[in-house]
């Protein structure tokens, strides 16, 4: 009786399996001819083991991915519930999840540059909701096709492999197409070891195109991108990071501002090379009424040399080289010189050291191109009477803390705005202040958060949860103070800050690497691929996972700039 009921059960499960088998075969021919939007969408290697990696890898990694969804979920599910229709359906349903899986992985991959993975699930959600937002029902009606597309696909080959399991069983054309696919598997892990050994840059570049591959390295990612020189790649050490592509000229103004507009507002910039704390700011923001814009989760990572040209020119460092040689001038300052409104730097302090002596330097530089004239001033005594404070000519006025001055830092915010509240009671327009620290000494200061404040007269008091930098200062200012309606992605990385509304990353660059920041960590990788992380939420370093996609997310926010040409002024 035993061996009675065990033989139908035997012969229906090796039936089952081999029908799973000639249906996962179908299916790696289906997932190989999609995952070719991977490969399209890479440009191709340039030497001929590049080339011949490329699709060895790309046919067996496929392959080798979608039999492994048998393995792992189908196969164990036919050992339990060995029911033909039942092993059909849940079959034909797990394909069809995989193949759209796989769809919606390259459609991601084209877009941001990596798979998809949960630690960068905000900015993918980001992607796909601005999709539906843009136009839903294209996205829902291509969606529902590609759906009934593959089920259709799975249904008629699910029905083909058990009508003619007999007649497949028989046939050898299969064997001519796994035994090299299991070749291929085999060549393509071999050929990255030894690339990997050898740092052959136009194998290890691809580890990141196909989805669950070669985990990837910094430095090759870097490069990939066009942030190290493909020539250097297995020299460099310590060479700084830079363009491999040419940085578009800078935009020059085309009058869209409003030409009728008479502006009557100063702006006032009160910066200090130290760190400014929490209690500081709440001092200042119990004097003023309205217009607070406290900025809670701002960021400055740049070194002090590098700190004024992300505040004036909105970008990241690696663009300063090419942007001083090409002599261009912020978009504020052009606008301000056709409107003929004034622009002067003072800076308060003493250079103590060497350091302090060179960032003044290297300041100097900067602002000698883009101010008439810098004033340098031991103390603040002559500074701090409000007539003197209120009768500045409308315009940009700088007023930078050099060493150890918070006191006089302090005592000059008092006056300024006890100045500005004086221009109230006479029903004189106040002016726009913004109130921040700059620069930094050391890698670890740059990784942490540093309060900042914007005082907009016009605004409600709020704060701002969101991630701002000092990159974002120049939008604001030609949009609140200036009034212009001026695509910012065609001059800046920046935003107007009161036109903030979604989660962000932003990233700057550093001789050594780049520093990412996201609303939960920072992040600094530096050109060996070396990761350093810190917790936003602890105010500590952390002990992290290299994490690919937040660097990747930092380097397509680095070379916004660099795909000018498609923004529109």
């Amino acid at each position: 009786m035993v061996s009675f009921e065990s033989k139908p059960y035997s012969k229906r499960l090796l039936q089952l399996i081999s029908w799973s088998h000639w249906f996962t075969f179908f299916n790696i021919l289906a997932a190989i001819l999609l995952s070719s939007i991977y490969i399209l969408s890479e440009s191709m290697p340039d030497t001929l083991l590049g080339k011949t990696y490329l699709v060895t890898t790309w046919l067996s990694h496929m392959a080798f991915l979608t039999f492994m969804s048998f393995v792992l979920i189908l196969f164990p599910i036919t050992i339990l519930f060995p029911r033909t229709r039942f092993i059909r359906a849940v079959a034909s349903i797990i394909f069809t999840a995989e193949l759209l899986l796989l769809l919606l992985d390259a459609y991601i991959y084209t877009r941001l540059g990596y798979h998809l993975n949960i630690s960068s699930s905000a900015p993918i959600l980001e992607l796909i909701t601005n999709e539906i937002q843009q136009n839903s029902r294209a996205f829902w009606f291509v969606s529902l096709v590609l759906t009934l597309v593959i089920l259709s696909f799975e249904l008629i080959t699910s029905n083909y492999a058990w009508k003619h399991l007999k007649e497949l069983q028989k046939t050898i054309f299969a064997r001519f197409i796994v035994i090299p696919l299991v070749a291929f598997f085999f060549f393509s892990h071999m050929v990255h070891i030894w690339a990997d050994a050898n740092l052959e840059y136009d194998v290890l570049r691809q580890d990141t195109v196909l989805p669950l591959s070669y985990p990837s390295t910094a430095k090759t990612l870097l490069t990939k991108y066009g942030m190290f020189d493909e020539v250097d790649y297995i020299a460099r050490r310590t060479s700084p990071l830079a363009f491999t592509d040419a940085v578009p000229p800078y935009p020059l103004y085309q009058g869209q501002c409003p030409s009728e507009s008479v502006i009557s507002q100063s702006v006032f910039m009160v910066l200090t090379d130290q760190t400014l704390q929490t209690h500081q700011l709440d001092k200042i923001k119990h004097r003023i009424k309205l217009g607070k814009l406290s900025l809670d989760n701002h960021v400055d990572n740049a070194l002090p040399k590098e700190a004024w040209f992300n505040l004036f020119y909105s970008l990241p460092s690696i663009y300063k080289t090419t942007l001083l040689e090409q002599q261009a001038q912020p978009l504020l300052f052009q606008i301000m010189t056709q409107k003929n409104l004034a622009k002067s730097f003072t800076i308060v302090g003493e250079d103590n050291n060497e350091a302090s002596v060179n960032n003044t330097e290297s300041l100097l530089s900067l602002t000698g191109q883009l101010f008439p004239t810098t004033t340098k001033l031991d103390d603040i005594s002559s500074l701090i009477f409000a007539d003197k404070l209120n009768n500045y000519a409308p315009g940009l006025h700088v007023f930078y803390f050099k060493g150890d001055n918070s006191y006089q830092f302090e005592l000059f915010l008092d006056a300024l705005i006890s100045a500005q509240n004086k221009k109230h009671e006479e029903q004189q327009n106040k002016d726009i202040l913004w109130i921040s620290s700059i620069g930094n000494n050391s890698l670890d200061t740059s990784l942490s958060m540093k309060p900042a404040l914007l005082v907009l007269p016009k605004s409600k008091n709020r704060s701002i949860d969101k991630l701002t930098s000092h990159m974002d200062v120049q939008p604001t200012l030609i949009k609140q103070w200036l009034g212009c309606d001026i695509q910012p992605k065609s001059y800046s990385n920046g935003t107007d800050i009161k036109k903030l509304s979604n989660d962000r990353i932003i990233a700057n660059t550093m001789d050594n690497g780049i520093v990412v920041f996201n609303k939960d960590k920072s992040m600094f990788v530096d050109q060996n691929g070396n990761f350093q992380s810190y917790s936003i939420q602890l105010a500590a370093p952390i002990t992290a996972q290299p994490d690919f996609p937040l660097m990747i997310d930092g380097v397509h926010f680095i070379k916004q700039f660099t795909k000018q040409e498609n923004n529109v002024q």
